[in-house]
């Protein structure tokens, strides 16, 4: 039964994947309309991340006591992956409940919802690159080949983050009480994320970041922009959540994802 029921869900993925480019072309028209009767565009989502950058590097610099040259590059990486990943996992919840119109009339894949809604916050994140690339420019003592390795470590927390909206958006439409406990549980998050700090800031306390998954998003895409090659453990633990996510977002389509419209 779990084997035919992942065999089930790969099945979707694999029929939404095939119409990915309906996918992306929705995640742009949606990501155009937002900004449609706005003067600025999506460039009031880049001067959003710059002045957060900004505010936040001068104050917890003086704070933390961290030389600028180092913690505003740090912070900036920290806190644009950190506005990626939480805006997939806040908007899980009631994604298919938002989409409860396309899910009920028209027959297609569940992940293909998924898919444009992952897409979205990759056109998201790719605005707020122009912010990442303009520190580095700033401050260029970080600028090396071993930067590189983020765009790997970039493609395993998509695929995580995929599979994680996929699994939660499910279990959101069933139990409508999922969507405001993670709106309530994620900015306490954020500070036991290594956003503003580095876990080697923490001192003997640094273990806790072991048991944090985020830690290891954050460190497998930030530490090799500024010149540091992640740890094995990092890589290691994130592949295993990686594995562990697709799987049961895979169980998860192939057995409930046919109660979705009766969900709605």
């Amino acid at each position: 039964m779990f084997v035919n029921s992942i065999a089930d869900g790969a099945a979707d993925l694999a029929a939404a994947w095939k119409r990915r480019q309906l996918a992306i072309y929705l995640a742009w028209s949606e990501t155009v309309a937002r900004y449609r009767r706005s003067t600025l565009g999506p460039i009031w989502l880049v001067l959003g991340t710059a002045v957060g950058v900004v505010g936040m590097g001068f104050i917890w610099s003086i704070l933390l006591q961290q030389d600028m040259e180092s913690f505003i590059p740090s912070i900036t990486v920290g806190l644009v992956v950190w506005q990626f990943i939480s805006g997939v996992v806040t908007e899980s919840p009631g994604m298919f409940v938002k989409n409860a119109t396309m899910l009920v009339n028209i027959r297609m894949p569940v992940y293909l919802i998924t898919l444009q809604a992952f897409g979205r916050h990759l056109i998201n994140l790719a605005h707020n690159l122009v912010v990442v690339l303009a520190v580095f420019i700033i401050f260029p003592q970080y600028n090396s080949w071993t930067s590189l390795l983020a765009l790997p470590g970039l493609l395993i927390v998509s695929i995580n983050l995929v599979a994680i909206m996929q699994l939660v958006g499910i279990l959101g439409a069933r139990f409508r009480d999922l969507e405001p406990l993670i709106l309530a549980f994620f900015p306490i998050l954020f500070f036991l994320s290594p956003v503003i700090y580095r876990p080697g800031q923490l001192g003997a306390a640094e273990a806790i970041m072991t048991f944090n998954p985020i830690a290891h998003y954050i460190r497998v895409i930030r530490d090799p922009m500024l010149g540091v090659v992640p740890s094995l453990g990092s890589y290691a633990i994130v592949l295993a959540l990686t594995a562990v996510t697709v799987l049961l977002s895979l169980w998860m389509t192939g057995s409930r994802a046919y109660r979705l419209p009766y969900w709605m």
